[in-house]
């Protein structure tokens, strides 16, 4: 069974060493040496991490003599961010919830307080 898109990506951004090399791509392109340097892992390792970002659709990747150099896509990105924009009312509805029971709750807490000064 084909995985959807949605889940590649977001099976991808789950590690955090993936997103770490996103996180330099977006400076721009840069050599695959250059992204395994802060890494404490082999470069095979490095490799298969390569390798989940691109199946993901994240990066891209282009020979360059004897180098490989790889770019941030964004095209995945910006499904997770529309995906997530749904729920993005929801929070904030909740939120502004939570704010509103914490002004009720402020006049309240402030009589107890003021109450318990008095007694002493």
């Amino acid at each position: 069974m084909q995985a959807d898109q949605l889940s590649v990506t977001f099976s991808a951004l789950a590690d955090p060493t993936r997103r770490a090399i996103l996180s330099r791509l977006l400076s721009g392109e840069c050599s695959v040496t250059d992204l395994a340097e802060p890494f404490d892992m082999t470069m095979p390792a490095v490799s298969k991490h390569l390798r989940v970002l691109e199946r993901a659709g994240l990066i891209a990747r282009r020979p360059e003599a004897q180098w490989r150099h790889c770019r941030i896509e964004a095209g995945p990105l910006k499904e997770v961010a529309n995906w997530t924009e749904h729920y993005r009312h929801l929070w904030e509805e909740r939120l502004d919830r939570l704010d509103r029971y914490l002004q009720q709750m402020k006049p309240r807490e402030k009589k107890r307080h003021d109450r318990g000064k008095r007694k002493k």
